[in-house]
């Protein structure tokens, strides 16, 4: 095996632990932070794979958009969260 195929393994051995994780952590905010780290890597297999077009689409929409927008989402549902209300009654 030479140098780009180990890094090619490594990166998928790493982006199948990112994806366990992803849905091992009961912590929300962990598991996206892990999907944003499934999808950066992602990113660069599609760079190793020479598709550096499809990479910069992913790192931006995948990684950085999705990421943002799940993040926006669980505050807003943490705020709306009637257990952490007190009675008004």
């Amino acid at each position: 095996m030479n140098v780009p195929e180990l890094v090619h393994l490594a990166v998928l051995l790493l982006m199948a632990v990112a994806g366990f994780y992803a849905v091992w952590f009961k912590n929300l905010v962990s598991a996206v932070i892990s999907l944003a780290v499934l999808s950066l890597l992602l990113s660069v297999e599609f760079y190793i794979l020479q598709a550096p077009d499809v990479a910069i689409a992913e790192a931006g929409i995948g990684a950085g958009l999705t990421t943002a927008i799940f993040v926006i989402a669980l505050r807003a549902c943490h705020k709306e969260d009637p257990r952490n209300r007190r009675n008004s009654r």
